[in-house]
C-alpha cells in the first residue's frame, strides 16, 4: 500500500503510472505463469512429498534441478520478451493507447527494462517453495516486504535525481522493480542456507522429481493464472480510457491487500498440511483442513469486501489524495475499488481450493476451471465495459473471481465426497448478516464525522476513514458473539495468543 502511495504521488493516474502499468503486465503474466503461482502449485506439494520420503538430500537435489531449469526457461523468455517488446505490447494496448503522443516508445522501454524481473521473481518462488515446504514461514513472508521497501526507496531517491538529470522520471519505478527482486532473493538465502541447502549445478530432464514437478506446472501455470489472464483482458480494454489502466491497478492492489494478507497466510500454512495427507491418503483429515481454512477465509474476507466497497472513496483519499493525485484520480480509483471488492472472497478461497487439486497430483481440473474463468471474465467484461466504463471492468472481474471458486468448491467436494458444506455455508450466512451491521455501522459512522471534521487534511481523513472502521469493526464483533461465529473468535484467540508471545 505505501509502495502504491509513493507511486501515485509522483505520478497519479498520469501518462508515465499508465505506462508502468502496461510494462509490468508481461513480466508479472509471466512471472504467474512460470514462477510464483505454478511453484506454490506444483513444487511446494511435491518437495513436501520429498521430504517426507527421502529427508533432506532428496529435496535439495530436486530443489536445485527445478531452479536450474527455471533459470533456463525464464532466460529464454526474457530475452524473448526483450526482442518483441514493441509488437507484444502494441498487441495488447488499443488505438486510443497508441495516439497519445510518446506513451507507446515509453511503454516499449518500460518493458524492455522489466523484463529480467522474471528471472529474479523465479529464484525467490523457488527459494520459497522449499523453505515453506520446510515449515518456514517468516523469511518467504518477509521476502515481499523486502521488495517493497527497496522499490520505495529507489521511487523517492531517483524520480528527482532522474528529473534533474533530464531522464525520464518513471524509469525509477523499473529500477525500483529490479533491485526490488534482487533483495526478494537475497533476503531468504541465509535462513535457507540454515537448513543445510547448498545449490548443486546440476540438470536431468529425466529425473522423476523433476519431470512430476515439470509436469504439474505446464497445466498449473494455466490453473492458477486466471487472475492474471484477467487482468492482461481489462489492460487491453483499459487502454481505451486514459488513466484507467493505472486506476485499475491501484485499486486491484488494494483490494488484494486482504487477500495478500489473509487469504495467502491461511493457504500457506494449509498447503504443506494437505499435501502431506494426500500423499497418505488421509482424505478425512484433507477435509477437515479444508473446511477451516474456508471457513476462516470467510470469516475475513466478506467483511473485508463490504468495508471497501461502503468506504471506497474515504479510504482513497487517506491513502492517495496527496501531491499529484487529485479528485478525478480519486473517483477513477475509488470506482475501481467498489466494484473490484466483491472479488475479495473468491480470490481468497481459490488460495486453498487449487493448490489442493495439485496436492493430489491433478491438474487438470483446475486448468479446466480456469479457461472456464477466463472465457466467462471476457464475457462479462466485453458486456460491463460497454454500460458502465472502467468500472464494469472491475466488475467483471469480482464475478469471475467467484465464479472460479464456486466450481473449484463444487468439483473439489465431489472429488473428497463432501467438504463440510452445510458447516461452510451456514458460517456464510451468518458472517454476511454481520458484514450488513457493520457496513450501516461504518457508513453512518463516517458521514456523521464528514459533519464535523469537514477538512481535506489528513488527521481528518484519518478520523473520519478509521472513525467509521471502528464502528464497523465493533458491530462485526458484536454481531459475530451474538451470531456465535465460533470461527471469530478462534481467529481473535490466535491473534491475541501471537501478541502475548
Amino acid at each position: 500500500m505505501v509502495r502504491d502511495q509513493v507511486q501515485a504521488y509522483y505520478f497519479a493516474t498520469g501518462m508515465g503510472a499508465d505506462a508502468f502499468v502496461i510494462a509490468t503486465r508481461i513480466p508479472t503474466l509471466l512471472r504467474d505463469l512460470f514462477a510464483e503461482g505454478a511453484m506454490s502449485a506444483a513444487f511446494v506439494p511435491t518437495v513436501s512429498s520429498y521430504l517426507e520420503k527421502g529427508g533432506k538430500p532428496a529435496a535439495w537435489r530436486l530443489g536445485s534441478q527445478v531452479i536450474n531449469a527455471l533459470l533456463i526457461v525464464t532466460a529464454l523468455l526474457v530475452v524473448v520478451g526483450i526482442a518483441l517488446a514493441g509488437p507484444i505490447t502494441w498487441a495488447y494496448t488499443s488505438e486510443k493507447y497508441h495516439a497519445i503522443p510518446g506513451k507507446m516508445p515509453l511503454t516499449i522501454m518500460l518493458t524492455r527494462v522489466n523484463m529480467p524481473f522474471l528471472l529474479l521473481i523465479a529464484i525467490a518462488a523457488a527459494f520459497m517453495g522449499m523453505l515453506n515446504a520446510l515449515r518456514r514461514f517468516i523469511a518467504p513472508a518477509l521476502a515481499p516486504t523486502m521488495y517493497n521497501v527497496v522499490f520505495i526507496a529507489c521511487t523517492v531517491v531517483f524520480v528527482p535525481v532522474f528529473t534533474a538529470l533530464g531522464i525520464e522520471p518513471v524509469m525509477a519505478l523499473s529500477m525500483g522493480m529490479l533491485l526490488g527482486g534482487v533483495a526478494q532473493v537475497v533476503s531468504q538465502w541465509p535462513a535457507l542456507r540454515a537448513e543445510g541447502y547448498r545449490h548443486q549445478w546440476t540438470l536431468d530432464w529425466k529425473d522423476p522429481g523433476l519431470r512430476q514437478v515439470l509436469m504439474l506446472m505446464g497445466p498449473g501455470s494455466i490453473g492458477v493464472a486466471a487472475a492474471q489472464v484477467n487482468i492482461l483482458v481489462n489492460t487491453l480494454l483499459a487502454t481505451k480510457i486514459a488513466g484507467a489502466a493505472s486506476a485499475l491497478s491501484y485499486a486491484f492492489r488494494l483490494m488484494y491487500m486482504p487477500v495478500g494478507i489473509f487469504g495467502v497466510s491461511i493457504a500457506t500454512a494449509a498447503i504443506p498440511e494437505l499435501a502431506r495427507q494426500a500423499a497418505t491418503e488421509s482424505y478425512e483429515d484433507m477435509r477437515k483442513t479444508l473446511s477451516w481454512g474456508m471457513r476462516l477465509m470467510l470469516v475475513i474476507s466478506v467483511p473485508a469486501s463490504v468495508g471497501m466497497m461502503v468506504l471506497s472513496t474515504p479510504i482513497i483519499e487517506l491513502i492517495y489524495k496527496y501531491g499529484k493525485f487529485g479528485p478525478d484520480d480519486v473517483f477513477k480509483v475509488a470506482q475501481s475499488l467498489l466494484y473490484y471488492a466483491p472479488g475479495i472472497v473468491g480470490y481468497s478461497l481459490v488460495k486453498i481450493l487449487s493448490p489442493s487439486f495439485y496436492s493430489m497430483r491433478d491438474a487438470r481440473t483446475p486448468v479446466a476451471v480456469s479457461m472456464i474463468t477466463i472465457l466467462t471474465n471476457l464475457i462479462l467484461n466485453y458486456a460491463l465495459v460497454q454500460r458502465l466504463g472502467f468500472q464494469g471492468l472491475a466488475l467483471g472481474t469480482a464475478i469471475a473471481a467467484n465464479v472460479n471458486a464456486g466450481l473449484l468448491f463444487f468439483l473439489l467436494s465431489r472429488r473428497l465426497k463432501g467438504l463440510d458444506g452445510a458447516h461452510v455455508l451456514g458460517v456464510l450466512t451468518r458472517v454476511v448478516i454481520a458484514s450488513a451491521a457493520m457496513a450501516i455501522a461504518a457508513y453512518f459512522t463516517e458521514s456523521q464525522l464528514h459533519r464535523f471534521f469537514p477538512a481535506e487534511h489528513f488527521s481528518a481523513r484519518l478520523i473520519r476513514v478509521f472513525g467509521g472502521i471502528g464502528a464497523g469493526v465493533a458491530v462485526f464483533a458484536t454481531s459475530a458473539w451474538l451470531l456465535r461465529i465460533e470461527e471469530f473468535r478462534d481467529a481473535v484467540a490466535r491473534i491475541v495468543r501471537k501478541v502475548k508471545r
